[in-house]
C-alpha cells in the first residue's frame, strides 16, 4: 500500500505538467501612423526630459481652484466609485478562477440511531444490523478530491479573468481621466461665461450711457423719439442676454459639482473670468498612443482575454480526470469509535469524457472565436477612434489659435469704430442707429473673443485626454501586469 501513495504525487506531477491547449495569445496589430497630420511647426515632439513625472496633468493650467476641484474626483466621483467597484469584482474572480486548480478538502461528522428491516444487513464498519436490531451508528471522515489541469482549461481561465481584470482596471482609469477631463472642461466654459458676464455687464453700461445721452439730446430737441425708443430696446435686450448667461453658468455650476460628488443645491464656484491660456504640450510619437491612452488598453486586454476562451472551449474536447479520496471511522459504539478496527477509507481516479452532446462543444469552440475576432475588430476601432480624437483636437487647436489673433484685431477695428461713431453722433453728422450698429459691433466682437478663449481651452483639455492624460506612462500596478507576455503564435486574426 505505501508504493500506491508514493505514486501519487509523482502522478500529480506529470499531471500538472501537462500542456495547454489552444492559441498562445498575441497582441492584434493595428495601424499607426507615423506623424499626427494636424501637427504644426509649433508644436515640438515629446523627448526623452518630457518623460520624467510632472504632477497630475491638470496642474500644468496653473489653477488652484481646478486644481482643488481635481482631486475630489478620484475620491468623491459616483461614476469612477462604480469602476473602482467592478475592478475589485474583477480582481476577485481571478482568485476564483485561481481556486479551481486545487484540491477541495471537506470533513463530516454523524450520529445516528437505526432500527434494521427486512433482513439482517451489513453496514459499514462491520455492524450487523438484523431486522429488529436498534443500534447507534457513528460517522466521522475527511474527503478530497481534485480535477487536474490536464488541458489547461483551469489556467486558460485564471489568464483570462487577470486580462478582464486588467481591463477592468484600465476602464478605472480611462473613468478617472474621462470624469477628470470633463470637469476641466466644464471649468473652463464657466471661466469663458463669467468673462463673458463682464463683457456683458459692460455692455448694460455702455448701453445706459448711450439712452441717457439719447435722452438728453430728445430733450434739447436735437434726437428723435426713435433713437430714444432704439436706445432701450438695446438695454433691454443687453440685460435679457445678460441674464441668459447666467443660466448658462449655472448649469455648467451643477454639473461640476455632480462631477465632484457633491449636491448641486449647495455648491458653487467664485465667479473670476478665464483669463489663462493653453500650455504648450509635446507631443508623443503616435506608436506611443498605443501604450497611454487607457481605452486601447482596456480593449487590448480584452481581446486577451477573449484568446484564453478558445483554449477553455477547445479544452472541452478532451476527457477530464478526477482523483478523489475519502477516509474515517464508523462505529456502533462511542468508546471504539476512534480505533483502527473502525477505520474506512477509499481512493481512485475517475475518467469522463462526452461522447456526443449534438454540437455543443462545436458551437461553444466557434463562439470562442468569434469572440474574439470582435475583440480584436473592437481593438482596432478603439485604435482609430484614438488617433481621429487627437487629430480632431489638434486641428481645433490650431484654428482657434488663428481665430484669436483675427478676432483680437476685430476687438480692435471695432472699439475705434464706436469712438469714432460716438463722437460724430454728439456732432450730430450721423444718426443713432450707427451708433447702434457699432456698440452691437464691438459687443459681439468681445463676447466671441471671450468664447473662442474658452473653446480653445476645452480643445486643450481634450488634446490631453486624447494623448492619454499629461505626458508620463507610469507602470500599471503588478496585479494588472503580470499578464503581458507576447505570444509566440496565434492561428486566426
Amino acid at each position: 500500500m505505501r508504493l500506491h501513495f508514493r505514486a501519487v504525487p509523482m502522478l500529480a506531477l506529470g499531471l500538472l505538467s501537462a500542456c495547454a491547449v489552444g492559441p498562445d495569445y498575441q497582441r492584434p496589430t493595428a495601424v499607426v501612423p507615423a506623424r499626427f497630420k494636424e501637427a504644426t511647426e509649433g508644436w515640438k515632439p515629446a523627448e526623452p526630459n518630457d518623460r520624467h513625472d510632472r504632477g497630475p496633468w491638470w496642474k500644468r493650467f496653473g489653477d488652484a481652484e481646478l486644481d482643488a476641484l481635481e482631486e475630489k474626483v478620484a475620491n468623491a466621483n459616483q461614476t469612477v466609485a462604480s469602476y473602482e467597484a467592478a475592478y475589485r469584482q474583477a480582481r476577485a474572480l481571478v482568485a476564483e478562477a485561481r481556486a479551481s486548480l486545487f484540491p477541495t478538502l471537506g470533513a463530516s461528522g454523524s450520529a445516528a440511531r437505526a432500527k434494521g428491516a427486512g433482513r439482517s444487513t451489513t453496514i459499514p464498519g462491520g455492524i450487523n444490523a438484523g431486522a429488529s436490531t436498534v443500534g447507534n451508528i457513528f460517522d466521522l471522515s475527511l474527503d478530497a478530491s481534485w480535477e487536474p489541469d490536464l488541458w489547461g482549461s483551469v489556467r486558460r481561465q485564471v489568464s483570462g479573468a487577470k486580462a478582464s481584470a486588467q481591463a477592468a482596471g484600465s476602464d478605472l482609469d480611462n473613468a478617472k481621466l474621462a470624469a477628470q477631463g470633463l470637469l476641466a472642461q466644464n471649468y473652463f466654459q464657466l471661466r469663458a461665461l463669467d468673462a463673458t458676464q463682464l463683457l456683458l455687464n459692460d455692455a448694460v453700461t455702455g448701453y445706459q450711457k448711450s439712452l441717457q445721452l439719447t435722452q438728453n439730446r430728445y430733450a434739447q430737441g436735437v434726437a428723435a423719439r426713435p433713437d430714444v425708443l432704439q436706445a432701450q430696446t438695446q438695454l433691454a435686450l443687453a440685460r435679457a442676454s445678460a441674464t441668459e448667461n447666467e443660466i448658462a453658468r449655472a448649469t455648467y455650476e451643477h454639473a461640476i459639482a455632480v462631477l465632484v460628488g457633491e449636491p448641486a443645491s449647495t455648491f458653487s464656484v467664485p465667479r473670476v473670468p478665464l483669463t489663462a491660456t493653453p500650455p504648450p504640450l509635446p507631443l508623443e510619437f503616435p506608436s506611443t498612443l498605443l501604450e497611454r491612452r487607457p481605452d486601447i488598453a482596456a480593449a487590448e486586454r480584452r481581446a486577451a482575454a477573449a484568446n484564453e476562451q478558445i483554449g477553455v472551449a477547445m479544452a472541452a474536447w478532451f476527457p477530464s480526470l478526477n482523483l478523489s479520496a475519502s477516509g474515517g471511522f464508523v462505529s456502533s459504539t462511542l468508546a471504539q469509535w476512534l480505533t483502527a478496527p473502525h477505520l474506512v477509507w477509499s481512493l481512485g481516479p475517475q475518467l469522463v469524457a462526452t461522447l456526443f452532446d449534438g454540437g455543443l462543444r462545436a458551437a461553444r469552440t466557434e463562439q470562442a472565436f468569434a469572440t474574439y475576432d470582435q475583440a480584436v475588430a473592437n481593438y482596432r476601432a478603439t485604435v482609430l477612434a484614438a488617433f481621429q480624437d487627437v487629430e480632431d483636437n489638434l486641428v481645433s487647436l490650431r484654428v482657434l489659435e488663428q481665430e484669436v489673433v483675427i478676432q483680437q484685431e476685430a476687438v480692435g477695428y471695432a472699439r475705434q469704430t464706436l469712438d469714432v461713431v460716438l463722437n460724430q453722433y454728439k456732432a450730430g453728422t450721423v444718426t443713432y442707429l450707427q451708433v447702434v450698429t457699432a456698440q452691437n459691433t464691438l459687443y459681439s466682437a468681445q463676447q466671441t473673443l471671450a468664447s473662442i478663449a474658452g473653446r480653445r481651452m476645452v480643445s486643450a483639455v481634450g488634446l490631453i485626454k486624447a494623448l492619454g492624460g499629461g505626458w508620463d506612462t507610469p507602470p500599471p500596478p503588478a496585479d494588472r501586469a503580470s499578464q503581458r507576455s507576447e505570444p509566440s503564435e496565434r492561428p486566426r486574426q
